[in-house]
């Protein structure tokens, strides 16, 4: 029975990884495998994925289009031989990847018939400013989509919905367009009931040239941070940040974990499980376009985020 495939694409910070924990923790029975693709030497998606399971298998410091094409087909394969084998992979790419180029290489035959791509999600932040959907990255990945998934609604303004689903419907048409509200989209939408069928082969449409737009620079440390130096630096980095995520013990609160995040201007800080040893206490990944933060710049402001001893 050929095991299908829900590929989650979306721009920095759109929303992806809540999505897929919210499918994993509703699973209902269904035995699903993920593969997490993440942007940067520090796989924080993977470890923020319900659970951090035996199905989850990460695929780090790389982004599935381009560096990490073997690696993944490579996972499928592996996941395939597994007893018992997963009903369905879902696959989150980075959010710099461009999909065409992963359908392309889930066209190749023999993965077409035994885990065929039935369903490409993208999800997007409402509160897109309608002028960045003339991104190239933004746009492929909506051009590649079944279903658009509208995330954080309750961020945008009144209104924003409508006018991201307009300009959506413009550019997309044949696109189912969904919200995903705190995650929550119908399972019953993106597994559909296996059949013994293979989907028609997809056109991914021309190859884009590669185009290296985005780093990331990772930050780690061996001692807890302040929070409230760490709001001072975020401030000071944020006008040049496309996005940042993170795990770090705090002063404040010795033992537990926090997990932050930076998309969109906005910054979240939310409880954490308990640090896992021989780990830092503190990673951060932040992703910022080329050339816009040196690595310098970044590690004396985040330097100063760690307590020296004599209080904050």
């Amino acid at each position: 029975m050929p095991v299908p495939i829900l590929l989650v694409t979306g721009f920095l910070g759109a929303g992806k990884t809540t999505i897929v924990n919210h499918l994993l923790a509703h699973a209902d029975g269904r035995r699903i495998a993920a593969v997490v693709n993440d942007f940067g030497a520090i796989n924080i998606d993977a470890e923020l994925i319900a659970g951090a399971s035996d199905g989850v298998v990460s695929l780090a410091n790389g982004c599935i289009c381009c560096s990490l094409e073997g690696d993944l087909l490579r996972t499928l394969s592996t996941l395939l031989r597994r007893d018992p084998k997963p009903e369905y992979i879902v696959i989150e790419t980075s959010g710099v990847a461009d999909p065409s180029d992963i359908v392309r290489n889930l066209m190749d035959p023999v993965i077409l018939r035994e885990a065929p791509l039935e369903t490409v999600l993208c999800v997007m932040d409402a509160a897109t400013p309608l002028p960045a959907l003339d991104d190239g990255l933004l746009r492929a990945q909506l051009r590649v989509a079944d279903i658009v998934a509208l995330s954080k609604l309750d961020l945008a303004d009144e209104g924003a919905g409508a006018r991201i689903r307009e300009a959506i419907r413009a550019l997309r048409a044949p696109a189912v367009v969904v919200e995903a509200r705190h995650g929550e989209i119908s399972a019953a939408l993106l597994f559909p009931a296996v059949v013994d069928r293979t989907p028609a082969p997809r056109e991914p449409g021309p190859r884009r040239p590669a185009e290296e737009r985005f780093e990331t620079l990772s930050w780690t440390s061996e001692r807890p941070i302040s929070l409230p130096r760490l709001q001072q630096a975020i401030g000071r980095l944020a006008p040049k940040l496309a996005r940042a995520k993170g795990l770090f013990e705090t002063v404040e609160q010795p033992g537990r974990l926090m997990v932050f995040q930076f998309a969109g201007g906005r910054a979240t800080l939310a409880p954490g499980d308990a640090p896992a040893p021989g780990v830092p206490r503190a990673r951060i990944v932040f992703i910022a376009e080329l050339g816009v933060l040196s690595r310098a710049e970044l590690d004396e402001i985040m330097e100063g985020c760690v307590m020296d001893g004599e209080g904050p």
